[in-house]
């Protein structure tokens, strides 16, 4: 048996539930606008980083962040607010600003953006780029 701990795991957040989507929406749309904006994203790219959303429905998400976003919407939101927070931690904030729109030597990228390599590559991409800033400061 495994030792006892007062450790209690958060639950998961049940992201097929629409409530808990309602729920995180607005906040995930927000905090997604601000990074683009932190991060000085073009709305073309802002777009293809939210799953190649419409123009139509970009500029509605804008215009009014209190939306339910689906499930791929509040991943993709999810890993780019981690790698934020990991970039704030590692840099001071003009390089954490920054950084996804320099060109980068680690093999990840081959000399080009992390920007470049999230937007070709989609969520998994994303999730790489979370990792490896995550172990850079410690976390994994």
């Amino acid at each position: 048996p495994y030792p006892a701990t007062r450790y209690e795991p958060r639950p998961v957040v049940d992201l097929s539930d629409r409530a808990e989507r309602a729920r995180l929406g607005p906040s995930a749309l927000r905090a997604f606008f601000n990074i683009m904006d932190h991060w000085s994203i073009r709305d073309a790219d802002s777009r293809r980083l939210l799953g190649d959303v419409a123009a139509s429905t970009f500029y509605a998400y804008k215009k009014d962040p209190t939306r339910t976003l689906d499930r791929d919407r509040l991943t993709r939101i999810s890993y780019l607010v981690g790698i934020f927070k990991a970039l704030n931690i590692l840099h001071g904030e003009a390089l954490a600003d920054r950084w996804v729109t320099m060109a980068n030597t680690n093999r990840i990228f081959a000399g080009r953006t992390p920007l470049d390599y999230m937007l070709r590559g989609g969520v998994p991409a994303m999730q790489v780029v979370r990792r490896l800033l995550d172990a850079r400061r410690g976390g994994l």
